[in-house]
């Protein structure tokens, strides 16, 4: 299909491919003014380029695939926008789950339930335990997300279990997090044009790749989440080694 396809697809060493994708889908509501179109509909045509990504990373054998939807900050946004972004993560997860269940996918959500509709909530909850025991690839629909929110909660909760402050741990923390069986990102894509992680997955991004691409993800291509990857593994990973050190692993 593509240059960069092909050549992920020759590698034979599987363990340089990203187990984990996180990606901000940015740039939805500016490629509609941009063609003379309302907001909402941005949102519409951006909803539309998840399944084709999904499929892809299936295909590509990354085993977990986390979209940012929708932040808590989102909430800012003028209501007429929220509601139609609610409504269409809706009429997604009605529209995808039974193709969820027959691809393998399996769904989870990575946020906060407040504020949420019961609608909306309800429709996560059926996909959820529609796709229980699938097992090829993990959907992270991230909705009413925030790093930071992620981080306040876990210590919340750890303070309900008492944990003693000796007793703190990365490793601890990490399974307090949404989502805990979920590993850290190894690579994060921003679409739009801006170069930050806008309060996604900040724990879990401590040493992420990024790529940020001025593309409007309406337009992020199969072509693009290849050359993404394949960036990725080109890359040189030292978690806090040197070179000469990583070399001889």
């Amino acid at each position: 299909m593509t240059s960069s396809m092909d050549a992920i697809l020759q590698v034979t060493d599987k363990t340089k491919l990203p187990q984990h994708v996180g990606i901000i889908m940015d740039g939805n509501g500016r490629w509609a003014q941009a063609k003379g179109k309302e907001r909402v509909q941005g949102h519409y045509a951006g909803a539309k380029r998840v399944k084709p990504i999904l499929k892809l990373a299936k295909r590509l054998k990354i085993k977990y695939l986390s979209v940012y939807a929708f932040s808590i900050e989102n909430w800012l946004r003028p209501s007429f926008e929220v509601s139609f972004i609610m409504n269409l993560i809706k009429d997604y997860l009605q529209e995808l789950r039974q193709e969820m269940i027959d691809e393998g996918v399996f769904f989870n959500f990575m946020g906060r339930r407040e504020n949420l509709s019961k609608a909306v909530i309800k429709e996560i909850e059926l996909t959820k335990e529609a796709t229980k025991n699938n097992n090829t690839i993990t959907l992270n629909l991230c909705i009413n997300y925030g790093g930071r929110a992620e981080l306040a909660d876990a210590f919340k909760a750890m303070l309900q279990n008492n944990v003693k402050p000796e007793d703190v741990t990365e490793e601890l923390i990490s399974k307090y997090l949404y989502c805990p069986e979920v590993p850290d990102a190894d690579l994060i894509i921003r679409t739009g044009g801006d170069m930050r992680v806008s309060n996604f997955l900040l724990w879990r991004s401590a040493y992420s790749e990024l790529y940020f691409t001025e593309t409007y993800w309406p337009d992020f291509s199969d072509e693009e989440f290849c050359d993404a990857v394949w960036s990725f593994m080109n890359r040189e990973r030292r978690f806090g080694k040197t070179g000469d050190q990583v070399k001889k692993k």
